[in-house]
């Protein structure tokens, strides 16, 4: 049932779309934009300068739009983006950009950000996304398709989290994360492919072999990581989720996430 509580309190400039629905305490700040379907939890707060797709669901407590924590941020106009079908459990904390990068915070389609997560200014998450209770990016990251960050992962500023990569339990993340990969530890290493996860997805066992060739060719080859992606090219012609393991190595600015001693890809 779509409508707004007596009790929460709506600035004057926002748009809210009469088929969401606003709960008891709300707080919908200056130049918000809320889609149809959405549905905040009371005592949700949208702070400012935020736009909301459709069927988003922000629970109780959860803060959006709030100002960034950049001590360079000096109260210009900036921005949160958000696609739709996602879901920001409670307390979690989403915070707009700023204008020494994008200027905004972007987030994707259909993702499930837990409870007490935090994503700081300027972050870019793609879609599909499941980001687990504690766990937090800072700023200007990027998080790509379908990855998986466990519970109480911390995320470095300006780190790239592959597609369809998984981040295990307590992970500190201070390098990139190349598409495909299970990472933990502290500071995380490579333990071999995303596997259980691909399956999940659908991807084919022939492709699946196709990664771990492409995985001894990045991390068991001897090769430096520019004589790796030469040879990765190749198979990239081949194979599409190869040219997306390729791709998220060759944009790496930090570095990428090297592989323990004890590591191997994941068996089909």
């Amino acid at each position: 049932m779509s409508g707004i509580h007596p009790s929460a309190h709506i600035d004057p400039s926002a748009d809210i779309h009469p088929g969401a629905e606003i709960g008891a305490f709300c707080v919908v700040g200056p130049n918000v934009s809320i889609g149809p379907g959405c549905e905040l939890r009371p005592h949700a707060v949208i702070r400012s300068n935020t736009v909301l797709g459709a069927d988003n669901r922000i629970y109780s407590f959860s803060v959006l739009g709030e100002d960034p924590q950049d001590l360079k941020y000096g109260g210009e106009e900036t921005w949160l983006r958000v696609g739709r079908g996602n879901t920001f459990r409670e307390f979690s904390s989403i915070h707009r950009g700023t204008q020494v990068d994008r200027g905004e915070t972007t987030i994707g389609d259909n993702c499930l950000i837990m409870a007490y997560v935090h994503v700081a200014h300027d972050a870019v998450l793609g879609s599909d996304i499941i980001m687990s209770s504690h766990s937090g990016v800072a700023g200007h990251c990027a998080v790509g398709d379908h990855a998986i960050l466990g519970g109480g992962v911390l995320v470095h500023q300006r780190v790239q989290i592959g597609a369809q990569s998984f981040s295990a339990l307590g992970s500190i993340v201070i390098k990139d994360v190349p598409a495909f990969m299970t990472v933990r530890g502290d500071p995380c290493k490579v333990y071999g492919l995303n596997i259980e996860g691909l399956r999940r997805r659908g991807m084919s066992a022939e492709t699946r072999r196709t990664l771990r060739r492409a995985y001894h060719i990045l991390y068991s080859s001897g090769h430096t990581t520019d004589e790796a992606c030469d040879r990765l090219a190749e198979l990239a012609e081949q194979c599409e989720e190869v040219a997306i393991l390729l791709e998220s190595v060759q944009q790496s600015q930090r570095g990428i996430v090297r592989p323990s001693s004890t590591s191997q890809p994941s068996d089909d």
